[in-house]
């Protein structure tokens, strides 16, 4: 009995020496990861000269049954396929575990045997499992106010990096513009599949690229209708709207003339001539258009004036022509009386040859007659 027990009490300050002697050394005994990603035990492992590592296993700790047992990870259900040796049987005792949960969180310990001993790490790794949170501050700003973006988590993380609506944020801390609006979320660095659920950060501005479009550019006839319409970009919206008047020589003096995004005017006169200008307003601010210029011509007076441009028309016609018509005019009028002529000297000399005919028979005549 007394054997038994030297030789336990040998067997026990053999291993703890070998155990301090030649240590499993963890690289990172404190990692934090992110729920679903991955993380890394970097590990290494010594052992005496001339020793052959034969046999490699990570261990869980877990209390069963009020008792602090280490589990083989093969043995726990959770972790099937989702655990990767990294190391090797020399020095290398690196394990990867992937799609991390919630449950993973605890110590973790390593074990080698040699031909000769069983070796086993007396120190461990403790791994926290933790959800990514964004947050801005503040949520809802103004332009021109600071924004900082804080990414929280229940242990230390490595390194954080932050996304806008898919795009990357090149600091956490920055002054909030119209286009920093949008959906923001945070993730770690070299993990970016696996982050946080997005915060919206909300930048107001007063309106801006104000501007007025016009139903009918151009000239408007008397009678007709068109419709200014004030575009802007702004946040919140515009709700409210001016648009004011003025004469083209004066449009430093300009008069109200109505409200609303759209004025209409149903029945132009050449009164409604003039620059017209919209501002538009919200709870932020205010900006103003540029000036456009609406001009309204008189019916009548055009109507006069394409009548006498027709009418300078014609006579343009008919100056130019003129002068053809009366040269066609003599050119086919002697040309009549030539022929007139042609045709009277042929008459003659039909007459004369009807003459001699006659004068020939007539003297047959008599002399048949004789």
């Amino acid at each position: 009995m007394e054997t038994m027990i030297s030789m336990l009490v040998l067997l026990i300050m053999t291993e703890g020496s070998g155990s301090s002697s030649f240590p499993v050394t963890f690289e990172n005994q404190d990692p934090c990861a992110v729920k679903g990603s991955s993380v890394e035990f970097r590990c290494s492992y010594s052992y005496k000269d001339g020793e052959t590592v034969r046999k490699t296993a990570w261990y869980k700790g877990k209390l069963i049954d009020g008792i602090w047992k280490r589990v083989l990870l093969s043995h726990l259900p959770s972790y099937e396929n989702r655990t990767e040796y990294l190391g090797d049987q020399q020095h290398d005792c690196s394990l990867a575990i992937h799609d991390l949960q919630d449950n993973d969180t605890g110590y973790y310990y390593f074990r080698f045997d040699t031909d000769t001993y069983g070796w086993r790490s007396k120190n461990s790794v403790y791994l926290s499992v933790t959800e990514l949170m964004a947050n801005v501050y503040p949520e809802r700003v103004r332009a021109g106010d600071n924004v900082t973006l804080e990414c929280e988590a229940s242990c230390q993380l490595s390194g954080t990096v932050w996304f806008r609506d898919g795009h990357p944020v090149a600091k956490p801390e920055f002054s909030a513009q119209a286009e920093d609006s949008g959906n923001y979320l945070c993730a770690v660095q070299g993990q970016e599949s696996v982050h946080s659920e997005p915060v919206a950060l909300d930048v107001q501005y007063p309106p801006f690229n104000v501007s007025i479009e016009v139903s009918h550019p151009g000239r408007l006839a008397e009678g007709s209708s068109v419709n200014l319409t004030c575009t802007n970009a702004a946040n919140p919206a515009a709700d409210s709207y001016t648009w004011s008047w003025g004469y083209v020589s004066s449009s430093s003096s300009m008069l109200q003339v109505g409200s609303g995004q759209v004025l209409s005017l149903l029945s132009v006169e050449a009164s409604h001539t003039g620059l017209y200008l919209c501002q538009a307003k919200n709870s932020v601010g205010e900006n103003n258009s540029t000036e456009v210029l609406l001009t309204v011509y008189q019916t009548d007076i055009w109507n006069n004036r394409f009548i006498l441009l027709i009418c300078i028309g014609v006579k343009v016609v008919t100056v130019l022509l003129l002068p053809l018509v009366i040269v066609w005019a003599w050119r086919k009028r002697h040309n009549s009386a030539v022929d007139e002529k042609d045709e009277d000297s042929h008459d003659y000399e039909n007459i004369s040859h009807i003459q001699m005919g006659k004068t020939s028979n007539n003297k047959k005549t008599k002399q048949d007659y004789t």
